[in-house]
C-alpha cells in the first residue's frame, strides 16, 4: 500500500493525476510552462472544464483546455484530455478509448489517462501511452474498494526531457482528504485540483489563491 501523500512531496512532476475510491474522484493538473499554468478548473452543468486565468496570456488551448470531468448517466467520467467527451459520445468507456490514442505532443507523447467510476461503486482506470512507436491500451477493472483505500495514476512517473510516461499498474493507496493531496503537490508547478466525495465538489484554484 503506498503512501500518496509522500509520494507527491517527493515527486516534482508527476503532471496530471486521477485517484478513484469508494464514492470519491479526484483530479489534479500541474504545468512547468507559463501557458499550462496559465489555467483554473471551472465548473460546468455536468462536471468541470479548464480555462484560461489570463485569456491574454493564453499561446495554444490545444491539450489543455478540455473538459476533465463530465456526467455520463449515473456514472462519473474524469479524464486528461477531450477523451472524456469522446466517452460521453460513445457511451461506453473501453470502446470510446479504443478510438483514441496519446497526445500527439513529441518527444513527451504524454498518456491519455481516464477513469469512470459507477453507482454500484465499480469503476475502471485506463492508460493510453506509446510504447516502440506504437499505442499501448491498458484498462484496470474494479469492482470496488474498501473504504479508506483507492488507486492513482498519473501521467508522468516524475519530472525529466523528455519526461517519463507512468509505468505499470494503477497505484493502490490510502485515501487521502482533498486539501492533504492539495499540500502535498508541488507548490511551483501544481495548477489545479478537483474533488468530488459523494456528490459533493470541492476545488482548488492556484491561480485564484488557493
Amino acid at each position: 500500500m503506498a503512501d500518496l501523500l509522500e509520494y507527491l512531496r517527493n515527486n516534482p512532476y508527476p503532471g496530471r493525476g486521477i485517484i478513484v475510491g469508494n464514492g470519491r474522484a479526484y483530479y489534479f493538473i500541474m504545468g512547468r510552462s507559463e501557458n499550462s499554468r496559465n489555467r483554473v478548473f471551472e465548473r460546468t452543468p455536468d462536471g468541470i472544464r479548464t480555462k484560461a486565468f489570463d485569456e491574454a496570456k493564453m499561446r495554444d488551448p490545444s491539450l489543455i483546455i478540455y473538459n476533465p470531468v463530465r456526467k455520463m448517466g449515473d456514472s462519473l467520467v474524469v479524464a486528461n484530455g477531450d477523451q472524456t467527451d469522446t466517452i460521453v459520445a460513445f457511451g461506453d468507456f473501453r470502446r470510446a478509448l479504443e478510438t483514441r490514442e496519446y497526445e500527439p505532443d513529441a518527444p513527451n507523447y504524454t498518456p491519455r489517462i481516464s477513469a469512470i467510476l459507477n453507482k454500484d461503486g465499480s469503476f475502471e482506470i485506463a492508460i493510453l501511452k506509446r510504447a516502440d512507436g506504437r499505442c499501448q491500451r491498458s484498462f484496470f477493472n474494479y469492482e470496488g474498494v474498501s473504504e479508506g483505500k483507492g488507486y492513482f495514476i498519473s501521467t508522468y512517473e516524475s519530472d525529466g526531457d523528455p519526461l517519463p510516461s507512468f509505468r505499470g499498474e494503477p497505484m493502490e493507496i490510502d485515501m487521502p482528504e482533498p486539501r492533504e493531496v492539495w499540500e502535498a503537490l508541488n507548490k511551483d508547478n501544481k495548477v489545479a485540483l478537483y474533488a468530488d466525495i459523494n456528490g459533493e465538489v470541492t476545488i482548488f484554484n492556484k491561480n485564484l489563491g488557493d
